[in-house]
C-alpha cells in the first residue's frame, strides 16, 4: 500500500476522533473560569463535610482519574465507534452543563485544610500542596471528577466487548468509588458536589444510553465518510 493510500486509510478509520477537538474548547472555557472566579462565589458545603477527615493517601485515586479517563476514551476510539460516540456524548455534554452552571452560578468552598498545621509531611501532602496551588477551590458543583468517573464506568459496563470481563467490571467500579471518595477526603469538593455529579450522571445516562441511537450513529458515520 502506498504512503498516500495509507494516510487515506488511517483518515477513514479514525476520523471519528474529530469530536475530541471539544477538549480544546473545554480547556479554554474552564481555564477562563478558574482565573476569573476566585473570590466572589457561592460557598457550597454541608454539615457532613465536617465529619469527613483529610486523608492525603487519596491523592492516589484522585490523580489516577486522569489516566482512567484517557485510557477509557482512547480504548473506545480505537475499538468501537458506537461506544466512542456514546462515551464522548456522555462526557462532553455533561462537562458542558457543568461549565454552564459554573458560569451562571459561580460556586466554590472553604473546606481545604492548612497543610502546614497538619503535623506531618510526606510525598502525598506535598503533592496535595501543589494541587492546591494550581487548582482553585472554585467551579466545584457538580464535580466533573465524579461525573466523568461514573461516565467512564458506565461506558465500560455497557460495552459489548467488556461487559463480561468480571475482573475489569469489579475493578472499574472500585476505582470509580475511590475517585469519588478522594474528592472529599482531599477537601477538593464538598459532599454536595459529589451528589451533584451523581445526579447529573443519572440524567445523562437516561439521555445517552437508554434510547436507541443506532440509526443516528450510523447516519453520523455515513456523513463523516463523505468528508
Amino acid at each position: 500500500m502506498k504512503y498516500k493510500d495509507r494516510l487515506i486509510h488511517m483518515y477513514n478509520k479514525y476520523k471519528h476522533g474529530f469530536i475530541l477537538v471539544y477538549f480544546f474548547f473545554y480547556m479554554i472555557w474552564f481555564t477562563y473560569l478558574e482565573r476569573t472566579v476566585t473570590t466572589v462565589f457561592t460557598p457550597v458545603h454541608s454539615r457532613l463535610d465536617k465529619y469527613i477527615p483529610f486523608m492525603e493517601i487519596f491523592a492516589i485515586p484522585y490523580f489516577i482519574w486522569f489516566i482512567f479517563i484517557f485510557i477509557t476514551v482512547a480504548y473506545f476510539f480505537l475499538t468501537s465507534k458506537q461506544d466512542f460516540y456514546k462515551c464522548c456524548a456522555f462526557l462532553f455534554i455533561g462537562m458542558t452543563i457543568c461549565l454552564i452552571i459554573y458560569t451562571i452560578w459561580p460556586n466554590g468552598h472553604y473546606l481545604r485544610v492548612d497543610l502546614n498545621s497538619l503535623g506531618r509531611s510526606n510525598i502525598f501532602t506535598r503533592i496535595i500542596g501543589r494541587l492546591y496551588k494550581f487548582d482553585t477551590a472554585t467551579n466545584v458543583f457538580p464535580s466533573i471528577h465524579v461525573y466523568n468517573s461514573i461516565g467512564a464506568m458506565i461506558a465500560i459496563r455497557k460495552s459489548e466487548r467488556l461487559k463480561n470481563i468480571k475482573w475489569l467490571q469489579i475493578s472499574t467500579f472500585i476505582l470509580t468509588v475511590l475517585i469519588c471518595m478522594s474528592t472529599v477526603f482531599l477537601k477538593q469538593h464538598s459532599i454536595l458536589d459529589v451528589f451533584g455529579g451523581i445526579i447529573l450522571s443519572i440524567i445523562m445516562y437516561a439521555f445517552v444510553y437508554i434510547p436507541d441511537y443506532s440509526r443516528v450513529l450510523k447516519k453520523t458515520d455515513q456523513e463523516l465518510s463523505k468528508i
